[in-house]
């Protein structure tokens, strides 16, 4: 494409569906296309190919009154930069979409009012967006996403700019939002951790391409090549792996006994329940065993060596298949070879004569030392001459015999009249006071 339009596509050849009332998370790098990805799902950019599907309404078939619609009402987006109106207040800027909407100013008012305290804003309402911190911001701008109550929220990338202290609360709060109304969300980074903490289902992208979708667990436990592998290298496997990787089939005697977890548990919790009580744990759902796993299954999970990601464990009671052991007492000792036989050593030449000695170059004199500065010549002998006589010089008048020194150029004795001089010899004479008309 580059070579025949001369253009890169952003997009290309994915396919995703999202479920209702999931969190799907897109990640990739930066560059990856994912943001221009839920651009084109509201139509922010223009795809230029492909359907987009919400409730089986064609979005790009959508006219402006039914898209200005989907914007107001159905969907609802919370930014990287917050994109908050730096001269409203908490209140109207969460109430700035049910503004839009065209809802009283009360109303509004009254459910801006809860989402702020939703949100753990509650005693801010009237501050302004340049009094709140990075986290407080983007906590607003997710309050007015939740404020016009839509069926999808879409994130690009809302917390990587915050310090990690607050992004780790924030996803806490999306957490517990998504606990709490089960919103269907959409949401970009380009964290790992962030994607396997908030995401039911995960799509790595490259290049504009999806390489793997999976829920976390496929996705650590079995990368689709290499680049995910890389990826996902530094993951504490224990962290993301559930149970379900590790369980084997329970036997009577293990499902009667034994510390129960729940499906959902993930390896390092079923580690500390193993060590805990010294025997396999149950994998119990509504009362029926599903399982059991003990500490090698687990442990070769944590390795790698076993679950998704490498061969299975041995089942209870086989052992795996070993090499056979050698047989005991001394083992033969190989026969001597015979020895070589022995080499003449080669003659010995005579040595060379040694080079002749070369006489030693004559050394440079050392440099002659300059004396510095020069001896001077002694002074000729010539006519002596007298010496000048010093200057006879008026005595310095005093305050008694120096005459007043006259105020400016021109001036007179200081009682007497005043002279003019310079332009003030061509003014027109007028006393103080007086005015002149020109």
């Amino acid at each position: 494409m580059r070579a025949r339009t001369g253009c890169t596509a952003a997009v290309r050849d994915v396919s995703f569906d999202v479920r209702k009332g999931e969190v799907f998370v897109v990640m990739g790098l930066s560059g990856s296309g994912k943001s221009t990805l839920v651009r084109c799902l509201t139509r922010l950019i223009e795809p230029t190919a492909g359907t987009i599907a919400i409730d089986g309404e064609d979005v790009r078939a959508m006219d402006k009154g039914r898209l200005r619609e989907l914007r107001r009402h159905r969907a609802a987006m919370v930014f990287q930069h917050f994109g908050l109106l730096p001269h409203r207040t908490v209140l109207d800027n969460v109430a700035y979409g049910l503004e839009i909407q065209g809802m009283g100013r009360s109303q509004r008012r009254e459910r801006a009012a809860e989402v702020v305290a939703k949100v753990g804003l509650e005693g801010m309402e009237k501050r302004r967006p340049g009094q709140l911190s990075g986290g407080q911001r983007q906590r607003v701008g997710l309050a007015r996403a939740l404020a016009v109550d839509p069926e999808v929220l879409l994130f690009d990338e809302p917390f990587s700019a915050l310090d990690p202290l607050i992004r780790r609360d924030m996803q806490e709060e999306v957490v517990r939002l998504h606990r709490e109304e089960g919103r269907t969300m959409v949401f970009i980074t380009h964290d790992l951790s962030e994607a396997l903490k908030l995401g039911d289902r995960i799509a790595l992208m490259r290049d504009g391409r999806v390489v793997q979708l999976g829920t976390p667990e496929e996705i650590v436990g079995s990368p689709a090549d290499d680049y995910v592998r890389e990826f996902v290298r530094d993951v504490p496997r224990e962290q993301v792996l559930t149970v379900r990787t590790a369980m084997r089939a329970a036997s009577a005697a293990d499902a009667a006994t034994g510390p129960a977890v729940r499906p959902e548990a993930t390896v390092a919790e079923a580690i500390e329940a193993v060590a805990r009580a010294g025997t396999a744990a149950r994998v119990m759902d509504a009362g029926r065993c599903l399982g059991v796993v003990d500490s090698d299954t687990l442990l070769g999970v944590v390795a790698g060596t076993a679950g998704p990601a490498g061969p299975a464990a041995p089942e209870r009671g086989r052992t795996p298949t070993r090499p056979p052991p050698k047989p005991r007492g001394p083992s033969p000792r190989p026969s001597p070879e015979p020895p070589d036989p022995p080499s003449r050593p080669p003659p010995k030449l005579p040595r060379p004569p040694p080079p002749p000695l070369r006489k030693p170059l004559p050394l440079p004199p050392p440099p002659t030392r300059r004396r510095w500065p020069p001896p001077r010549s002694p002074a000729r002998p010539g006519p002596v001459r007298p010496p000048r006589p010093a200057p006879v010089r008026p005595p310095r008048p005093t305050s008694l015999t120096r005459a007043p020194r006259p105020r400016y150029p021109g001036a007179g004795p200081p009682h007497g009249p005043r002279e003019p001089h310079g332009d003030a010899a061509a003014r027109p004479h007028r006393r103080r006071g007086a005015r002149v008309r020109r």
